[in-house]
């Protein structure tokens, strides 16, 4: 009886209480039948890299360019030993401790089949599977941390078997050999891949689903070679149902999320649905964030009755992230925002910094020019290798504050302690929304909406992801420039006493012109005339005196009246 009670206490420690997840006609739900709308994140870039990640888009887009570029520089011995050390350092228990305090509940990730398989052109028996430890290792350690943390892990098979599309940088395909819809072993060696995979994870209860096929995107019939116009997409179809039937046999329990064709979204000719635990997975980049362009995916979920999860989406501006999760909490849609870690980047949670020997390398891929000499290009790339630890990356407050506090809470708050007196970087203003923190005309990019409606929104590409543009000086000092009459910044600063201080701004100007210094409400508090300085780059410094400040907190906009003001600091004497 003892031993009776000790292995059913085991078992419900195991499942009993567990949150397996499973779908209740429209809703994705635990085991307690409660409502679970995924907040999640994709580890783009670790599995699987895009040459936009690495900046080598203009030159190797898919991964295996770019290997063979890294290759031609440092050898395959080389090669294989940064990608070990990239591997290691680009995702690990810190990385996941971190989403899971940010507020993330659930991870997908992009999986890469040559971590988990040889490719048929390897395999030493033709129709074989050879297992490789690898990525099964690294799924296995990543739900580990991902148990420890109480967050979903939704596996993604993001480079199928020959790649499953013409957009050739996502799959990392190989235009020279056979693609999945090519090759009947390349489909044969999918299906067995997410047979492998459903076998190994069927118990457990933090694997969130399966999301079968990343973004096909095929002209099967169609004139669109990325499969927009498809009508029958039935070898889409087709393989995803041999899919299901396949892991069915191992694993009852788990989602299966399918995806359409162009990019995810196209699910015409869908045959009836053969289980009765799936989901649909959309994709939605640079559009309106409104009901128009959710339309389709609603209208999905309602005609077959099952749950639409918005399995990738990202790559914009943080009003963009804002406006997109309150639309999505309005229709209880869950995401995934992508990427984590990308270089240069401002529109993602964290930031891999760049430096002047990788440019050094990227600039020789590129134009050409004398070729680096082995020892500089393999200390250029460990250095990056080293970059992409989590203590390594830049955190990007701003986003984080974007997808979750602004989504509820309409007020702002400081980026920075500032106190006064003391010295204050313009680019340093508050946190919040659009219009509460910060006023600017050009903030989000619409391009897939309207090509018209293309923005960079922070043109200067730097330190944050609001529509404020932020240039680099020659210096590397930072500044907010390409200003427009009727924006503003705001700051909110401490003072520890009712006070009177000076007002000194460094500043750059073609022309002359002014700002305003205001209050909350509106109330003027000063205005700053600004000369000339003759060019972006020379800098002046413009001061007025009896800006009135009381004790406590204090929250001042500074607002131009004229275009073309480049400020980088202000002081408060």
């Amino acid at each position: 009886m003892k031993r009776a009670l000790i292995l059913s206490a085991f078992l419900l420690s195991q499942f009993g209480t567990s949150q397996l997840l499973k779908t209740n006609g429209q809703k994705i739900v635990n085991d307690k039948g409660e409502n679970i709308q995924l907040r999640g994140l994709g580890l783009g870039g670790w599995m699987l890299q895009e040459g936009y990640m690495l900046k080598t888009a203009d030159f190797a887009g898919p991964q295996y360019k770019i290997k063979e570029k890294i290759a031609e520089l440092i050898g395959q011995q080389g090669m294989e030993n940064f990608y070990k050390a990239y591997l290691k350092n680009g995702i690990t228990k810190q990385d996941i401790d971190f989403l899971a305090k940010s507020g993330f509940n659930s991870i997908r990730l992009p999986m890469h089949y040559n971590l988990y398989t040889l490719p048929i052109e390897k395999e030493p028996k033709k129709g074989g599977n050879t297992w490789l430890e690898e990525g099964f290792k690294m799924t296995d350690e990543l739900l580990t941390w991902c148990k420890a943390n109480k967050i979903y892990l939704i596996l993604d098979l993001h480079a199928a078997p020959g790649g499953q599309g013409n957009d050739v940088n996502i799959s990392d395909n190989d235009k020279s050999k056979p693609s999945l819809w090519e090759s009947e072993e390349n489909q044969k060696k999918t299906i067995a891949l997410w047979k492998k995979l459903a076998e190994r994870y069927r118990d457990e209860p933090w694997i969130g689903g399966y999301d079968l096929i990343n973004e096909p995107n095929i002209n099967f019939t169609g004139k669109n070679q990325n499969g927009t116009d498809e009508m029958s997409n039935a070898p889409l179809w087709k393989l995803q149902k041999e899919i299901t039937e396949a892991i069915r046999t191992v694993d009852k329990k788990h989602i299966i999320f399918l995806e359409g064709n162009g990019w995810g979204n196209n699910y015409n000719g869908l045959t009836p649905l053969w289980d009765d635990n799936l989901a649909f997975s959309f994709h939605k980049y640079w559009n309106y964030n409104d009901e128009g362009t959710l339309k389709f995916a609603l209208d999905l979920r309602e005609k077959h009755n099952i749950p639409i999860w918005l399995g990738e989406t990202g790559e914009n501006s943080n009003v963009w992230f804002t406006e997109l999760i309150q639309l999505l909490d309005k229709h209880n849609i869950g995401y995934a925002f992508w990427p984590m870690k990308k270089i240069d980047n401002i529109a993602g949670i964290t930031n891999v910094k760049i430096t002047p020997e990788y440019q050094k390398l990227l600039d020789y891929w590129k134009n050409g020019g004398e070729k680096p000499s082995k020892e500089f290009a393999e200390k250029a790339l460990m250095t990056i290798a080293d970059n992409y630890k989590f203590s390594n990356v830049e955190i990007k407050n701003d986003v984080i504050d974007a997808m979750f506090r602004q989504t509820k809470d309409a007020t702002s708050k400081p980026f920075k302690n500032h106190q006064a007196p003391g010295k204050i970087n313009a680019t340093d203003y508050d946190l919040g929304k659009i219009g509460v923190a910060y006023s600017d005309k050009d903030f989000i990019n619409l391009w897939v909406s309207d090509p018209a409606k293309r923005s960079e929104w922070n043109s200067g590409n730097q330190l944050r992801n609001d529509g404020v543009d932020i240039y680099k000086t020659n210096g590397n000092q930072y500044y907010v420039g390409k200003t427009e009459a009727g924006e503003w910044l705001q700051y909110t600063i401490n003072s520890k006493s009712d006070k009177n201080y000076s007002f000194e701004i460094t500043f750059s100007a073609e022309k002359a012109s002014k700002i305003k210094i205001e209050d909350v409400s509106g109330k003027l508090l000063s205005t700053v005339i600004l000369d000339s300085t003759g060019g972006n780059e020379n800098w002046k410094t413009a001061s007025v005196k009896g800006l009135a400040l009381k004790k406590g907190e204090n929250k001042i906009r500074i607002k131009f009246k004229n275009d073309g003001v480049n400020l980088k600091y202000f002081e408060l004497k």
